[in-house]
């Protein structure tokens, strides 16, 4: 049985999950997000229509948890009609980055601080809390989103609908080997699934106002109910996972010239160097990415063809 916490816009006190497992190990919370006006479907259609193309991503719902990405099947609507009509639509959708909406922002900041004081901090950068963004799904009901790793630490909040959400320890290469994380990373982060696999994983069940914490690379796969659904997704970077992000897309730039690359922190003075070299040129290019194209061109130089797979539609 998972220990619950509560996270909320107003956290006055710590908890025992907080403490013993955050932030090495999943746990369920509780939230008081739900109803939130910035989080119903004409909210979250409006966002939609402001967003860069690029910072939404849609797809059929009809999935398996081990999708092939070269097979996964598209939803021919455009991006506020897929949400307007999530009940129907057979789809699932993430829009991305939603931190760039003032509103959104405070929204993430507010939520963040509460858990910062229940830890006895009094700042989110104090807690670590880094790099803070927010990622909103909607999904049609009996949808799948397929088993992944995410880059980011990350209190997954359930605001509408019924989900099951199924966790697998990163520890286990078994699971998934080092080179498929840097491949989930840096092309398309579908991962291989086994049925085999089933037993491993730790099942949080969630209705409004249920969530749970999703550490760091623990690869999980997702399914919606008999009803739409409507999630949220609060991340933030800390230092180190930082660091490792980035060494995993120099690796993968390196292995794509043919230089395959040991994970990080195997060889720890090389990684230094690689660092020093890859933030280097990430920051003399960052001004580039204020356009829309610019930004495609980018990550297909540094990710490879298949850089844009979301904006196929578009």
């Amino acid at each position: 049985m998972s220990t619950v916490s509560e996270i909320a816009p107003v956290i006055t006190a710590a908890h025992d999950a907080l403490r013993r497992d955050f932030p090495l190990r999943p746990f369920a919370i509780r939230h008081q997000l739900a109803g939130h006006q910035l989080l119903t479907l004409p909210q979250i259609a409006q966002l939609a229509a402001t967003l860069p193309r690029d910072q939404i991503e849609y797809n059929s719902g009809k999935v398996a948890i081990g999708q092939d990405p070269d097979a996964i099947p598209s939803v021919k609507l455009d991006p506020v009609d897929v949400v307007r009509q999530i009940e129907t639509a057979g789809a699932w959708m993430v829009l991305k980055r939603v931190e760039a909406s003032p509103a959104y922002r405070k929204l993430l900041d507010d939520t963040l601080l509460s858990v910062a004081r229940a830890r006895g901090f009094n700042s989110t950068s104090e807690a670590g809390f880094e790099q803070i963004e927010g990622y909103i799904f909607v999904s049609s009901p009996n949808s799948t989103t397929p088993f992944h790793l995410d880059s980011e630490d990350n209190f997954f909040v359930q605001i509408h609908g019924e989900k099951y959400f199924t966790i697998f320890d990163n520890s286990d290469r078994s699971i998934v080997p080092d080179d498929e994380i840097e491949r989930s990373m840096t092309k398309h982060r579908n991962l291989k699934y086994d049925e085999s696999l089933a037993d491993h994983g730790i099942e949080f069940h969630m209705f409004s106002g249920d969530g749970c914490y999703v550490p760091y690379q623990w690869p999980h796969w997702v399914r919606t109910a008999n009803t739409h659904s409507i999630s949220m997704a609060i991340t933030w970077k800390t230092k180190e996972v930082r660091r490792n992000n980035d060494l995993h897309f120099f690796n993968s730039m390196l292995r794509g010239i043919g230089f395959p690359q040991k994970p990080p922190g195997t060889q720890p003075s090389l990684d230094t160097v690689k660092l020093a070299f890859y933030r280097s040129v990430t920051t003399a290019v960052r001004p580039l990415r204020g356009s829309l194209a610019m930004r495609r061109v980018l990550r297909r130089i540094a990710l490879g063809k298949r850089a844009n797979y979301y904006m196929k539609d578009a």
